[in-house]
């Protein structure tokens, strides 16, 4: 669209004007610049099945650009939304994503091991970075993609969903608000059955094994549950229960205690072998129980105060997780979920690992 057209555009709009002389194109084009352009980057299932359908949903942010190793895919998905040509890219042109100004945001949908290179780089870019949990596989790496984005000027947001999640809203308000007294014990679990045998989640070298996939929802659940920070692990067992596929130490099944200031522990566990997804959290004045309480939806719960129980559609949680990001970057607010929080649990990662390792208590 030449200048000319947009400032017609922009006028018709503002005056509430005619558009019947403006092309159909030109209109779409700066109604959609109203909204923050987001270019998804790995084209597996989380996007495919989750990611793009929740950006055909979304208020304040469309999908603008695909980064894709996988020429058959940018075929595909240029033809089912209507994705402009300049706006796919492959691995090794994505450093040009800088100068296109449909792009707002990349997301990063890689495997854990890829998460510091494509941040970096899209910060560099100049681009706003959205990055899938786990965060990465270090906690130094994790450091450097904050410190990147600072250097930017860009904003650094970990798709940490449960945060936008209502169900997760309203047991973190009674905790935080003490409505049913202190907290002395969570116990939580986050897990399903995954029989995939030669996925990214199967590699070591490539941020496998389920600590960093589904455990974070576990360390969370912890977090959140006591609205606390941990101080040590207490303890930890990290298991392959088939040793032909988790191999070279990769566990598919963890446990571990985590030890909260005031004599407050939590245990979790995740596992790729066995299917749970609960949490309860016991206070001085009753118990917060919810299960399912992490799944994509479903999510429920009670406690003494009555029924936890927001209902919504799939994919619901990751539309409004986008819809609230891109309403940080419009309105130059701090996102909810920054990449501090992520660095937090690869923390608790990298200290869960070493004391399954060393058998030992490990302070965080």
């Amino acid at each position: 669209m030449n200048t000319q057209s947009r400032r017609n555009v922009l006028k018709s709009l503002a005056l509430g004007s005619s558009l019947a002389l403006v092309s159909p194109y030109d209109i779409l084009a700066v109604t959609k610049k109203r909204k923050i352009g987001v270019a998804l980057v790995g084209l597996g299932y989380y996007s495919t099945d989750l990611l793009a359908p929740a950006l055909q949903q979304t208020e304040h942010c469309y999908l603008a650009g695909i980064v894709t190793g996988t020429p058959d895919k940018a075929v595909a998905w240029k033809e089912k939304y209507q994705i402009p040509e300049k706006n796919i890219y492959n691995y090794d042109n994505f450093d040009s994503i800088a100068d296109n100004p449909d792009i707002d945001v990349v997301y990063v949908v890689l495997p854990p091991s890829m998460h510091e290179e494509y941040v970096i780089r899209a910060s560099n870019a100049g681009k706003h970075v959205w990055c899938e949990k786990p965060m990465a596989v270090t906690s130094q790496e994790c450091k450097n993609m904050i410190n990147a984005c600072k250097k930017n000027k860009v904003q650094l947001t970990i798709g940490y969903r449960l945060h936008h999640e209502p169900n997760t809203q309203e047991y973190r308000s009674i905790v935080q608000s003490n409505k049913l007294g202190k907290v002395n014990y969570v116990n939580c679990a986050a897990g399903y059955r995954e029989n995939r045998t030669d996925h990214w989640k199967q590699k070591k070298e490539m941020g496998g094994g389920v600590i960093y996939d589904m455990g974070v929802y576990a360390i969370q659940g912890a977090r959140l549950g006591t609205n606390m920070e941990p101080l040590a692990v207490h303890s930890a067992k990290a298991i392959s229960t088939r040793p032909e596929i988790y191999k070279n130490g990769l566990a598919d099944d963890v446990t571990a205690k985590l030890e909260f200031p005031g004599g407050v522990f939590a245990d979790i566990r995740t596992s790729f072998a066995e299917s749970t997804n609960f949490m309860t959290i016991e206070c001085e004045k009753g118990d917060i129980n919810l299960k399912p309480f992490s799944s994509y939806g479903g999510a429920k719960g009670e406690s003494p105060l009555g029924k936890i129980n927001h209902s919504y559609e799939v994919p619901w949680q990751q539309a409004k997780q986008m819809d609230d990001d891109a309403l940080a970057i419009i309105g130059n607010k701090a996102p909810m979920v920054p990449g501090e929080e992520g660095l937090r649990d690869i923390r608790i990662v990298e200290a869960i690992l070493e004391s399954a390792d060393k058998g030992t208590r490990v302070k965080i």
